[in-house]
């Protein structure tokens, strides 16, 4: 995991935020998800965060995933 991004319990109910702050992994990729720049983030929303910070988010939610284990349930016809 990267030192960008920490999970502490009493920091927005456990969820993952970039380290120093407690803006949430989550809100980040939600303003990439609706299709803001780097820059936008940093200027209109988070100016105490880097583009560095929006990477870090970015990969803590790709190892997420890879670290994930999916079931995938056969179907009979």
């Amino acid at each position: 995991m990267s030192l960008r991004i920490t999970v502490h319990p009493k920091v927005h109910f456990g969820k993952p935020c970039i380290a120093g702050t407690r803006i949430p992994v989550q809100s980040v990729l939600e303003l990439i998800r609706d299709g803001l720049s780097f820059d936008a983030i940093t200027r209109d929303y988070y100016p105490d965060i880097t583009h560095a910070d929006i990477q870090a988010c970015i990969q803590y939610a790709l190892d997420v995933v890879a670290g994930e284990d999916v079931e995938v349930a056969s179907g009979s016809s």
